[in-house]
């Protein structure tokens, strides 16, 4: 064999293993964003769950303003949710829980509990993607595709 043939059989082999490479990391990155959609849907079904428990309280408390804080933080566009998030989570700090029927007051803690732990679920894993997303074989091969760059949700997190 030539030197040429060595030569096209080594640059063949670089780039078969460059491409195996390339695939394995669209689909580390596909994960990701399927790992983030999950975590936003655990997310989001946690911060439903709040919501309901929030306007059973506002029930029992004969509290209109929190019911409609409840209401509004439930309805929200994914843009403004995390505002009316934070108001909800402020209202809800001001009851007193000592007020309220001990099944319902654990069950709004147990609430509580599951949106902290679903916001650092979903926060971990779009810090993960976003991430990945950064580095330049990402970004010059356009791995991501169409995807778009996954969003923290920030609130203040209630006094648990």
């Amino acid at each position: 064999m030539s030197w040429l043939m060595w030569l096209l059989a080594a640059i063949a082999v670089v780039v078969v293993l460059g491409g195996l490479f390339l695939v394995a990391t669209a689909n580390r990155l596909d994960r990701l964003h399927v790992r983030t959609d999950a975590g936003w849907a655990a997310l989001d079904a946690a911060l439903a769950r709040r919501a309901v428990v929030a306007r059973a309280v506002a029930a029992v408390l004969e509290g209109d303003g929190l019911r409609v804080t409840a209401e509004r933080a439930e309805a929200a566009a994914r843009v403004d949710r995390e505002a009316e998030e934070n108001e909800l989570t402020l209202l809800l700090s001001r009851v007193d829980r000592a007020r309220l029927p001990p099944a319902l007051a654990g069950e709004l803690t147990d609430a509580e509990h599951r949106v902290v732990i679903a916001r650092r679920v979903h926060n971990d894993a779009v810090r993960d993607t976003r991430a990945l997303r950064r580095r330049r074989k990402v970004r010059y091969f356009k791995l991501a595709g169409t995807a778009p760059l996954p969003e923290y949700f920030e609130f203040a997190e209630p006094e648990l």
